[in-house]
């Protein structure tokens, strides 16, 4: 019963929560004393209640769960974990997060409770909105980075906030894409939203983010001492991540990490780079 709850809250979803420390990880400051606790207990916060909307988005999504292949075997959907137990789940994780993030700052705190907004409104209206439900995703990433540099005290750079941004539409705009590849005539059934998208539209927007996303990403790396070495690395990953879609692998960006081997060492060597750019 234990792994049935775990598995609700989406432990492996936590690696976009690591997005607060970017700000500090690329401005060099990773090793400040003191920067490791606060980070830890807001990261916590974030991945509470970032759980906290998976199981909401269980309870919306239950009866459309049972229509697909593999979410019909989540928790709510299978009829494993009550309605009424998801629901105090659920508010559990929301409030214990929030009270978490007042513990360490007041602004921080706003910021969770503006992302705890945006993922409530995306989970029970929002994400039926074709092109709005993809600006819902990339805004979860933005608050991630800006209360990230809101508890470091660090500024973020414009050229960062935009590779963000358009990356968090690139990745969503796959997972879109890739549902519908999978599901077909019944993607509509079980995402509203993918009724709404004319043949075409999901796959020109993700290779022009696509393409958006090198450019900003680029330009931010000019302005760091060897930082753009990193650049073909970033193509390489865009690529990959592409060619996963199109040949139906998957669009889920952690299981793309986790699950594709050229991908997870891409990403290494480009954290290994950026750490001997900037500590070095």
């Amino acid at each position: 019963m234990i792994t049935t709850y775990l598995a609700m809250l989406r432990p492996t979803q936590w690696l976009k929560n690591l997005m607060l420390f970017f700000p500090l990880f690329l401005s060099g400051h990773l090793l400040t004393p003191d920067s490791a606790g606060k980070g830890l207990v807001v990261f916590c916060s974030f991945c509470l209640v970032s759980s906290a909307g998976y199981v909401f988005n269980d309870l919306r999504d239950r009866e459309r769960d049972g229509l697909h292949p593999d979410k019909r075997f989540r928790a709510v959907s299978s009829g494993k974990v009550s309605v009424r137990k998801a629901l105090v789940l659920a508010l559990a994780l929301l409030v214990s997060g929030l009270i978490l993030a007042i513990l360490v700052s007041g602004t921080v705190a706003l910021l969770l409770l503006f992302y705890g907004f945006i993922s409530l409104m995306y989970t029970f209206w929002l994400k039926s909105q074709p092109v709005i439900d993809l600006f819902c995703i990339a805004a979860g990433f933005l608050i991630r980075l800006q209360a990230g540099g809101e508890l470091f005290q660090i500024p973020i750079s414009p050229w960062l906030f935009l590779t963000v941004f358009l990356l968090a539409v690139f990745l969503s705009t796959g997972k879109r894409l890739n549902e519908s590849q999978t599901l077909g005539d019944c993607a509509g059934k079980h995402r509203a939203s993918l009724a709404c998208y004319p043949p075409g539209f999901l796959a020109g927007t993700m290779y022009m983010t696509g393409s958006a996303v090198l450019v900003t990403y680029a330009m931010y790396a000019l302005h760091k001492p060897r930082l753009f070495y990193t650049v073909p690395l970033c193509l390489f990953g865009l690529l990959r991540y592409t060619m996963r879609v199109n040949a139906g692998k998957g669009g889920d960006p952690t299981d793309a990490l986790l699950k594709d081997w050229s991908l997870f060492v891409v990403s290494l060597a480009w954290l290994l780079m950026v750490v001997w750019s900037i500590y070095w």
